[in-house]
């Protein structure tokens, strides 16, 4: 007769993948009172890439959240 040891698994959330998918959204860039056209066009232009670059940031994180997710619940089941 043999004994058998069994030993609790619990599943952990996987991290985030690298500290780019944790760092918060600069915020963009507010107009002077006197500004001329041209700061007007930069600072659209500057705020515009910042926006874009933060929306692909975010909507890749929320891809591997939604993978990592349903990899963790399909364990758990």
């Amino acid at each position: 007769f043999r004994r058998v040891l069994f030993r609790s698994v619990t599943a952990k959330f996987p991290e985030p993948p690298g500290k780019q998918a944790t760092v918060k959204c600069p915020n963009l860039q507010k107009l002077k009172d006197e500004a001329k056209l041209s700061d007007v066009a930069e600072t659209v232009t500057l705020n515009y890439t910042t926006y874009y670059e933060c929306a692909i940031k975010n909507d890749a994180w929320i891809e591997w959240y939604q993978i990592q997710k349903n990899i963790f619940e399909g364990i758990a089941k």
